[in-house]
This record gives structure tokens, sequence and C-alpha cells, in this order.
């Protein structure tokens, strides 16, 4: 378990102070994907930073396992961070040095001999994907194979927690779905904990169980990923929901015409024709003025906003056809009348 309570961290600059982070209290579960996510800027980077005492808190404490890592000695910290590993965007890995290599490094500094260390270097490249490559350089290898090389050596010490500091943020969208993939089976195999810290939506929605939106230094939103991306709160989180703007702000109707907002809350009926079921079975045509839906877990949420023509029994029989459907919720909303 993961404990942050009451952690602030302020920088002192040519300007004055600047608060990246203010009173950020968060607790993260033994074996869970926890994701960190906000606009540039947010703080996210110097939390997680501070989660190993690379940045050390201006006030409040991190405690792993019930151990207050403000409080241990340099050389008890520097033993305590074998159980908490990190990743980061860039790769960090030695260019000088093959793959095997890379990996045995850390395991040569802990003091192992060179065939355990080789033979465990080994197993972790097998691990990551990489056993054919442990001769080549980083050099040769795709962004992808790099970053499956970096989680090779943050293994190596069996940590219980793996910090991503946008670990997948210099990579293709493909490449990025098989790092995530990865990260998913380590955490499933070897029960690490894993934290995410992430502007990017897809990759929360991909892997997380839970995940705190952080804006300006603060936590504003945090929970199940499902009901925090479903039903958005705070104003940093429905920007970083709907960032083309919300339902209906910019919609507009005409007389006789009617809006219905739809509102998929862990539906499975995401790949089915709904709208067109509707004109064909109960002649009713929708048209769809806004839509924003994503799905999660193999569930759909989000929104769309259907505007039909005709009096209030029309709009009842539509909201009564579209909520037969578990997981989805309907109502008749205002928006301006031309």
């Amino acid at each position: 378990m993961i404990e942050i309570k009451h952690l602030s961290k302020t920088f002192k600059t040519a300007d004055g102070e600047l608060e990246a982070l203010k009173d950020i209290n968060l607790s993260i579960p033994d074996g869970d994907i926890f994701g960190i996510i906000g606009m540039s800027g947010a703080g996210k980077s110097t939390l997680v930073r501070c989660i190993n005492m690379l940045e050390r808190p201006t006030a409040g404490t991190v405690e792993v396992d019930g151990v207050d890592l403000g409080k241990l000695s340099q050389k008890e910290l520097r033993a305590q961070r074998r159980d908490i590993t990190m990743i980061f965007q860039a790769f960090n890995l030695l260019m000088q040095r093959n793959c095997l290599k890379n990996v045995m490094f850390p395991l040569e500094l802990q003091g192992m001999n060179r065939n355990e260390a080789k033979k465990k270097a080994m197993e972790l490249l097998g691990i990551v994907g990489l056993s054919e490559k442990a001769k080549a350089y980083p050099a040769q290898l795709s962004g992808g194979q790099q970053q499956r090389v970096a989680i090779a050596r943050a293994l190596t010490t069996n940590p219980k927690v793996l910090l991503c500091d946008e670990a997948t943020s210099a990579l293709d969208p493909n490449t990025t779905n098989s790092i995530l993939e990865l990260i998913k089976d380590i955490n499933k195999r070897l029960g690490i904990t894993v934290v995410v810290i992430t502007h990017q939506m897809s990759v929360v929605e991909s892997i997380c169980k839970h995940v705190a939106i952080l804006d300006m230094g603060e936590v504003v939103e945090e929970g199940d990923v499902e009901e925090v991306f479903s039903h958005p709160k705070s104003t940093a989180a429905k920007n970083l929901v709907f960032p083309e703007g919300e339902e209906g702000s910019f919609c507009v109707g005409n007389q006789g015409e009617h809006f219905i907002r739809v509102v998929y809350n862990g539906a499975y009926a995401a790949g089915k024709p709904m709208i067109a079921r509707l004109a064909i079975e109960k002649g009713i045509e929708a048209n769809i003025s806004y839509a924003s839906t994503k799905g999660i877990s193999g569930k759909a949420f989000g929104t769309i906003l259907l505007s039909v023509s005709g009096d209030e029994n029309i709009v009842k029989e539509t909201i009564d056809y579209l909520t037969q459907e578990p997981g989805i919720e309907a109502e008749e909303v205002e928006v301006n009348v031309q």
C-alpha cells in the first residue's frame, strides 16, 4: 500500500516560490494499476518523483507498506528504492552496452556474480519478449523495444512498485498498446503495483483500475476509472473526458425539435445500431447532434445528444426504447432554439 498524506512541494525560482503540489492525499492499494493524469504543468512528474523521494516533499509524507520514506537515511532510502523502480519516456539505456548488459548492469552493482546476473537478465528479457535481442545495442532497436529493455532492467530488483513516468509518450499508438499490454501482464503475473503518470486518456482507459486527476498541483477528482470517466465532476476531468466541449454547448434547435441526452454508463450495447433500430422498429428518426463515447473494459461510456421531431409522446417513446438496454440512461434536455 502506498499512502500519500498531505504532500506538498514548493520550488524556489528566480521569480519567487512555485507551489508545484498542494496537499496531495492518495491511497494506492497493493497490486493496483493506478493512473495519475493531468495536462502539462499539472505536477504529475513532480508527484511521481516524490513517491520515490527523488524529490523531497516540502511537507507531508509518503509511506510504502507502512514505512515513511521521508524518515529514512540515504543508505536506507537506497535500499528501499530497490522495491520502487521507475521507467521513463526517454528509456535511459546505456548506449555503449547491449541489451543483455543493460539489464545486467544494476545486478552487477548489487554485487551479483556475472553468471548469475547473466542468467537473471536473460530471464527478464524473456518476460518482456526480447530474448533474441540480447546482443543488440539500443541504437539497433525500435522505441518500443528499447522501452521493453528498460522495463526488464527495472524488474531486476524484484520490485513491489513500478513507476511509469510518461513511459509511452514517445511511442506510436500500436507500440504504445503493446507496451501497455506488457505492463498489464507484468502486473498480473508478478503482482507489482503500477503507478502510471500520463497526459493520455487512452492510456488510463486501457490499463488503469483507479485514477486521480491532477490540476494545478491539486487532486481534483479520484476514484474508479469507469466512474470518473463516465461521470466527471471537476472542470479538469470534464476537459479531459470531453476535450471538444460538453454536449449541448454548441447545439441550436428548431421549433418542434426535442433533444434527448443518452448516457452510456457501462452498457454492453456500444456496437448495436440503436439509432437505426429506433427508426426501423419505431419509425422514429433521430439525428445525432453530439457524440462522445469510448470503450473501457469492454463497456461503453459517454454521451450522445439526439434530436427528434414531434410531440412529447414521441420523446417518451424514444426514451423508453433506448433505456430498455441495461447501462443506458436518457432524458430530455433544453438547448437554444432558433
